[in-house]
């Protein structure tokens, strides 16, 4: 335990002056009360001092302790700040989806991009202890967020990525590409890539097999997701003046590019037709392997004043019970 104001603590010297007046006004102060004169006390010195006066005292200490539990709430105790290593259960992860403006259709609700985001919002938020962070790819791609164990953050920020944030295409290698760059320097030893895209590559620099190669020499898994129904799917286009219309077109993912490299890297291909599929999915993903890695935390400064100031209202209250029972007198 600190104190924020320690210098209040010298009001405890009020406790002397106090003192001092109790000790004067039960010796020499009796004089100055109504007495009766006896010409010898011998009678009723068999008595013993009577549990009146004892509790006089006691109620005395009492206000003392009470004065002094107000003078330590003044002075502000609180719990110091912490640093402490705990041991928790993680792995690296990097989610990376596709921005696309094929993530549009309208097979999912309310689309293949708002059921995505929302599905991997909820995912990360049930994964305490891993480190995440999130790559965005369409015809380039771009970390959004670097690794971080904030889940909030994660989920917040997943939550306010928009269509149209990179130039349109999808760039399924660079997107690859980019994720392993970020998870390479990671500590834990289970490291693992979502991809969810919807299309097949059809632009960037890295061709999506290369970038498998080299996750599967970095020891880097990767779980592929291929979203989008059965058959036909309502696509967003322009017309002629600008306004996005959906016209109704084939889904064409490329399941083989997508299966090659979750097999290259030990992981495992998915196909999600629908928001349940998709969530199953990353139900199953959240059972990943997880290894053991420390995290260190920080405790912020509290205040912890209110131990101090029940035990003031404590000591005043059993005080004022006996002035109004035991020590009672009549007027």
């Amino acid at each position: 335990m600190q104190l924020a104001h320690p210098a209040y603590l010298w009001l405890l010297l009020l406790w002397v002056p106090l003192i001092a007046w109790y000790v004067y006004k039960n010796t020499r102060g009796r004089s100055l009360n109504a007495s009766l004169a006896l010409s010898s006390t011998r009678a009723f010195a068999s008595l013993g001092t009577p549990m009146r006066a004892i509790l006089r005292h006691i109620v005395f200490a009492l206000q003392l302790g009470a004065i002094g539990c107000i003078v330590v709430v003044l002075a502000r105790p609180q719990t110091r700040d912490s640093w402490n290593t705990s041991t928790v259960e993680g792995t690296d992860i990097i989610l990376a989806l596709d921005i696309s403006t094929s993530m549009l259709a309208r097979d999912f609700k309310p689309d293949r991009f708002e059921a995505a985001k929302d599905v991997a919002a909820k995912f990360v938020a049930g994964r305490e202890g891993d480190n995440i962070g999130v790559v965005i790819f369409a015809g380039e791609s771009f970390t959004a967020l670097p690794m971080t164990a904030d889940r909030a953050l994660i989920a917040n920020y997943i939550g306010d990525i928009q269509m149209g944030m990179l130039e349109d295409g999808t760039a399924i290698g660079d997107g690859l590409a980019t994720s392993i760059n970020r998870l390479k320097e990671g500590k834990a030893k289970s490291k693992s890539i979502i991809l969810l895209t919807d299309g097949s590559n059809n632009t960037g620099v890295v061709a999506p097999q290369t970038a498998a190669e080299i996750a599967k020499q970095l020891g880097i898994k990767v779980y592929t997701i291929g979203v989008g129904t059965n058959g036909n799917a309502p696509y967003p286009q322009e017309d002629m003046f600008g306004r996005i219309e959906y016209v109704s077109m084939p889904v064409v993912i490329d399941e083989a590019t997508l299966k090659n490299i979750a097999e290259t890297t030990g992981g495992k291909y998915f196909r999600a037709t629908g928001n349940s599929v998709l969530k199953d999915i990353f139900a199953e993903i959240d059972r990943l392997e997880k290894t053991t890695i420390d995290t260190r935390n920080f405790s912020a400064t509290e205040d912890d004043y209110m131990p101090w100031a029940v035990a003031a209202l404590a000591l005043f209250a059993a005080g004022l019970l006996l002035r109004l029972t035991v020590l009672r007198t009549m007027p």
